[in-house]
């Protein structure tokens, strides 16, 4: 089983990115997806970003966690 945590990205540089993760931020690794920027929302595994999501997918996530 996977776990990802959707987060928002909010700065870019050179292959890695801080997000936002629900108040938390974090640097991960951005280099497995192509064209993002900052406000771009993604899902966030292992420090690495492995998709972009719609800001409704991320809203949907955090209301199924308890």
């Amino acid at each position: 089983m996977c776990v990802g945590l959707p987060a928002r990205i909010v700065t870019m540089k050179d292959g890695m990115a801080v997000v936002d993760a629900s108040g938390a931020k974090r640097e991960i690794s951005t280099e497995l997806i192509e064209n993002l920027e900052p406000g771009d929302y993604v899902m966030v595994h292992a420090g690495i970003a492995i998709a972009k999501i719609q800001e409704e997918e991320t809203e949907e996530e955090l209301e199924e966690k308890p």
